[in-house]
């Protein structure tokens, strides 16, 4: 972790396809998230979610560093580090021991977890995260907390994310390039959902969709557990790469244009309003109607979010069959850099036929003129993520408020491979 006097500091790194965002975070005495830094740089070497240049990904990485170094006044020396990428993979697991002494204690717990994830997974891949969902003594079902608990035996559902070990040894060898150590490695959905969602949204159910550069990343959660997570390879990139192709115009132009001007909705643009549109080889700009410019760009809007609600459609027919709660009652959470579009919460809520919301980073102080953007959500969530999984000296924090008090336990299962 990063040393400061008598500072307790988390850094999260999210390496996107984009753009590469470091956040230094204090953890106050009441356990609130302070940032206290910030910074951010173009990112290099990266195309969906994987390392094709290393020392791109280098360069970019140290340049954001060294700006929230600046800004917050202190060493980075290590970072919780988001990973993404279609190789990420998930699967619920069963395990069943009996209850050694007929009350639950927490080494009853930590074998039952142990038991669900001894699974045979492909040799290629590791397993990043292990997740329990809940827990059944004898005939009762659906326990979030067994410890303490009378009974004979004892079941767990857990969820295991895996990825791949190349791709993951990729991006953690350009951060310690860096003369960083890598804290943990953290699915970006799952980040994501840390920063964005409330407990009520993970019970009722709710779909995280953190739309970045390169992918689109989905967290399901219902009944306060995550049950799926995967990546789109698909996202705000293709949207540029129509613009540049449609209108003639460099991509550097084209993002510009997307995010100045662009829309998911092509209805909700004014018939009147233009766009400058530069052109390639030195020939003059054209001035073309925005609403010409939210034409090429709604068709595929919807065709990405059509994408994930093929995905949900499979999901939730798995979660139904497996008798599981499956309905989406709280609809679904839009977040990630491609997520702050004008018209697109409209444009989703079409193709999802469900309530829309672009997520914000929730439960943070400090930067936060800099950080409450969708841009900035994975990146909050690793500061919360690293909160909840660091073991702080109990006389140092108040005990934590109860809603995060799931997380905090989860976080104390989470197989740690770095």
């Amino acid at each position: 972790m990063t040393k400061a006097a008598d500072k307790k500091l988390i850094v999260g790194l999210d390496i996107g396809t984009s753009k590469v965002c470091a956040l230094v975070g204090e953890v106050l005495p009441d356990g609130e998230v302070n940032v206290i830094g910030e910074g951010s740089s173009p990112s290099g070497g990266m195309d969906k979610g994987g390392v094709n240049d290393l020392e791109s990904v280098v360069k970019s990485v140290q340049s954001a560093v060294y700006k929230a170094e600046l800004m917050a006044d202190c060493q980075i020396s290590s970072v919780f580090l988001s990973l993404s990428g279609k190789h990420i993979r998930c699967q619920t697991e069963e395990g069943m021991v009996p209850i050694s002494d007929k009350e639950v204690t927490q080494d009853d717990v930590d074998n039952v977890i142990h038991t669900a994830k001894s699974v045979k997974i492909s040799d290629e891949h590791k397993v990043l995260h292990v997740i329990p969902q809940e827990f059944a003594i004898d005939y009762q079902e659906g326990i979030k907390n067994p410890v303490g608990l009378s009974g004979v035996r004892m079941e767990a559902s857990v969820h295991l994310i895996t990825c791949h070990n190349d791709m993951a040894r990729n991006i953690v060898k350009a951060v310690e390039r860096c003369d960083l150590k890598v804290d943990q490695l953290i699915f970006s959905g799952l980040a994501a959902s840390y920063a964005v969602l409330t407990p009520d949204e993970r019970e009722l159910g709710v779909c995280v969709v953190d739309i970045g550069g390169g992918t689109m990343d989905i967290a399901v959660w219902t009944g306060g557990a995550l049950r799926h997570a995967a990546v789109i390879p698909y996202a705000g990139n293709v949207v540029t790469s129509d613009i540049a192709y449609a209108f003639g115009t460099p991509l550097g132009d084209a993002e510009e244009i997307k995010v100045k001007y662009g829309c998911a909705l092509s209805e909700m643009v004014s018939k009147d309003a233009k766009v400058d549109v530069p052109s390639v080889g030195g020939r003059p700009s054209r001035s073309l109607q925005s609403q010409t410019l939210a034409e090429v760009i709604e068709p595929r809007y919807s065709e990405l979010l059509g994408l994930v609600n093929q995905k949900l459609i499979e999901v939730q027919e798995q979660l139904r069959n497996a008798g599981v709660k499956h309905q989406l009652a709280a609809g679904i959470v839009l977040t990630g850099g491609a997520a702050q579009m004008e018209g697109l919460v409209e444009c989703a809520e079409r193709v999802f036929s469900n309530q829309v919301r672009v997520g914000l980073p929730l439960d943070v102080t400090g930067l936060t003129e800099h950080v409450q953007s969708p841009h900035y959500a994975t990146a909050v969530g690793l500061l919360h993520y690293g909160k909840d999984s660091q073991t702080f000296d109990d006389s140092d924090l108040e005990p934590k408020r109860s809603v995060s008090s799931i997380f905090t336990r989860i976080s104390g299962w989470l197989k740690k491979e770095f």
